[in-house]
């Protein structure tokens, strides 16, 4: 994402109808009560009938690499990496977006307190839309894009954020509308902080040989 290419206005708007369609699907959540819907049934019912152990041990291990902490500390290494390159404006962008994108996850959460699957395996907490697990995943994947705007960047962040919804409804942690509700909440997230970021985030290097530019009047 060539950020010195998209207008702020863009950026803000993008990041309100992201943040809309979250909270809209967490409202149809809310309306359902009890009632998940069919695609969540189904997805749930299918991972409940292909248990295997690998499987069980690799979502674990994506559990702790996505967690609280997990991400405390991957923000704090990405930060202090982006101040090694001279981007300090991009480090705050990282640590700003993680806190916006962790605090929405949490409104949300306790906004519409829905359920968790009830053959969840592993110990949670409250609510279950939406995925933080899969808003920390989209925040981090579409940071490194618009810090680093390569395809093969897009791909690895996609994919990483597919693996970590993946993981989370093979626990049973999660239902599959949870972890959609939380790639939209941590995309709205980094687009918001990208339209207060971006005239500074535009000044800084790519590398370290690219020269320092000054931001537009």
């Amino acid at each position: 994402m060539e950020l010195s290419r998209v207008p702020v206005s863009r950026l803000l708007i993008a990041g309100f109808v992201f943040l809309a369609l979250a909270c809209g699907l967490g409202l149809w959540v809310l309306l359902r009560g009890d009632t998940p819907f069919t695609v969540d049934s189904w997805w749930n019912v299918l991972l409940a009938q292909w248990r295997v152990p690998v499987v069980v041990s690799f979502s674990l291990a994506m559990g702790v690499v996505g967690g609280v902490w997990a991400s405390v500390v991957i923000t704090a290494v990405g930060a202090v990496l982006l101040l090694l390159l001279r981007r300090p404006w991009g480090a705050l962008f990282l640590v700003v977006t993680q806190i916006l994108s962790a605090a929405l996850v949490q409104v949300l959460k306790h906004l519409f307190g829905r359920a968790r699957p009830e053959d969840i395996i592993v110990i949670s907490d409250y609510g279950s839309f939406p995925s933080g697990h899969t808003a920390n995943a989209a925040t981090l994947a579409v940071v490194a894009l618009i810090l680093f705007p390569r395809a093969w960047v897009a791909v690895v962040g996609a994919v990483w954020v597919v693996l970590m919804a993946f993981s989370r409804t093979y626990l049973h942690a999660h239902w599959a509308s949870d972890t959609l509700g939380g790639t939209l909440v941590g995309v709205a997230a980094v687009l918001l902080v990208a339209a207060l970021f971006a005239a500074r985030l535009r000044t800084e290097p790519r590398s370290r040989a690219e020269p320092v530019t000054r931001a537009s009047a």
